[in-house]
């Protein structure tokens, strides 16, 4: 019974009440969200909440110290705010260079209008509340993982929430958004919050239209939407998306058609895809070819690695009757495919790592207790070189100033590409799971099962109830 039918003494299902309409339901999501976080809270076993919470409060304040030594421009939050200004201002968006580095806008006019708020208030305080907001943005990614991979239990959570949000920051990808003041924790939240909401959901997928308007990369959810047989909510997004465009058009025509015709198409605005600080696998072929432009070599690659990474994709969706946590895979198997295809992708584009490294830590707890029939893969050592990979700002550590980048040596290869090298390990490693427990469960390999029970309010995010065998 909920709490306001007890309030009322109305008994679950009782006819005569009409449906609470959906705006409602919009108004009052923050205030049941909130309460939800509290009940978590609440339910949390005291002492280990307590000494996460320390730890957390440590690894902050040595963050604070190292971030005060560390050269921290918050470029990113700067570009962002020249953008705010420009649409202010009615100057010309695409026309703007900015920083020393003489940075240009990049985004979609939809992503400059977003940014006008910015202008209302100095850098200075930008810096912190920036700073502040990405540190909110890492928790909630943080439980959205949780609740896509469906563990630890639910007491547990709010502990590994707090863990994440004091320990993630020294994940390079968390560490140089946060330098940086970009916005990947943001999109994150926003494309993984909409994948894990109930198929039912008829606003599914209207997160992902939203993330794409700002950034067009997002746009590879809805095709991975349309592909798992989530049509409905393929369409919302797409729908979203080009409302946002429309959006654009309205408010800032004269950029919208520059940045559709033009500037989109200009490279050479976003940055050099030979550079160590490219971790797409475009970036890793031009590195190890030696040339600035890769070309069709690593156009054909990229096109094979995406044709790959969303069948296997939806090969894990299929799955879930047999695998646990198979939409978790899907999902993730997803986000990785979008940064390794990515022509540029940023190492603090790989903030995905933190979905990623749940999922791998869920398999590792859960390693012990599987049958030694199914048990294929050591998914501790697996976790574990995960997370020392995105620990370790090995891609900086290699010479790079310069044109050093296109001189590296085979040894330096691995450290200069080892995001790009995960993800592609992660692929793998993704089927073989799939086949091993798909081969363990005397399922067949390519059988599309019939559609699935949701359990626990979520659709396809790997908690799910599996369907009686037939």
């Amino acid at each position: 019974m909920s709490t306001v039918q007890a309030e009322r003494g109305t008994p679950p299902g009782s006819p005569g009440r009409p449906p609470v309409p959906a705006w409602r339901r919009a108004l009052t999501a923050p205030g049941r969200q909130v309460a939800a976080a509290a009940d978590a809270l609440r339910a949390a076993p005291r002492r280990p909440l307590l000494l996460a919470g320390a730890l957390a409060l440590l690894s902050l304040l040595v963050y604070a110290v190292v971030r005060h030594f560390v050269h921290t421009s918050m470029v990113d939050m700067i570009v962002y705010r020249a953008e705010g200004s420009a649409v202010a201002k009615g100057e010309d968006l695409y026309a703007l260079r900015v920083t020393q580095w003489n940075l240009p806008a990049t985004y979609p006019p939809f992503a400059a209008m977003l940014f006008v708020p910015t202008t209302w208030f100095g850098v200075p305080f930008l810096r912190v509340a920036v700073t502040a907001g990405n540190l909110l943005l890492l928790g909630t990614l943080a439980h959205l993982s949780f609740k896509l991979v469906g563990w630890p239990r639910r007491d547990l959570r709010p502990i590994g929430i707090v863990l994440i949000t004091g320990l993630g920051v020294w994940l390079e990808p968390v560490f140089t958004t946060l330098r940086y003041g970009q916005i990947n924790l943001a999109l994150a939240c926003l494309i993984l919050w909409d994948l894990t909401r109930p198929d039912s959901a008829r606003s599914k997928g209207l997160a992902i239209g939203i993330a794409a308007g700002i950034k067009l990369t997002p746009g590879l959810f809805a095709v991975y939407l349309l592909i798992t047989g989530r049509v409905r909510a393929a369409f919302v997004a797409a729908g979203t998306f080009v409302g946002t465009f429309l959006i654009g058009a309205l408010v800032l025509p004269d950029a919208t058609r520059g940045f559709w015709t033009k500037y989109m198409f200009d490279s050479s605005r976003v940055g050099s895809t030979v550079i160590v600080d490219n971790q797409s696998l475009r970036g890793l072929i031009a590195r190890q070819m030696h040339v600035a432009n890769p070309g069709t070599v690593a156009s054909v690659l990229g096109v094979l690695v995406a044709g790959a990474g969303l069948s296997v994709a939806v090969w894990a969706h299929r799955s879930a009757r047999w695998s646990p946590r198979a939409d978790a895979w899907s999902v993730c198997t997803a986000l990785v495919t979008a940064v390794l295809v990515s022509p540029i992708s940023w190492t603090h584009h790989w903030v995905w790592c933190v979905p990623v490294l749940v999922l791998l830590a869920a398999e590792a707890a859960h390693e012990q207790s599987r049958p030694a029939a199914v048990r294929r893969l050591r998914w501790r050592p697996i976790f574990g070189l995960t997370l020392v990979g995105f620990l370790s700002f090995s891609m900086w550590v290699v010479p790079h100033k310069g044109d050093l980048d296109l001189h590296l040596s085979v040894l330096k290869q691995f450290p200069a590409g080892v995001y790009p090298l995960i993800g592609l390990c992660f692929l793998a490693a993704a089927a073989l799971r799939i086949r091993s427990r798909r081969l363990a469960a005397g399922a067949p390999l390519v059988r599309v099962p019939a559609p699935r029970a949701e359990a626990d309010g979520i659709a396809s995010a790997g908690a799910q109830k599996a369907p009686a065998a037939r």
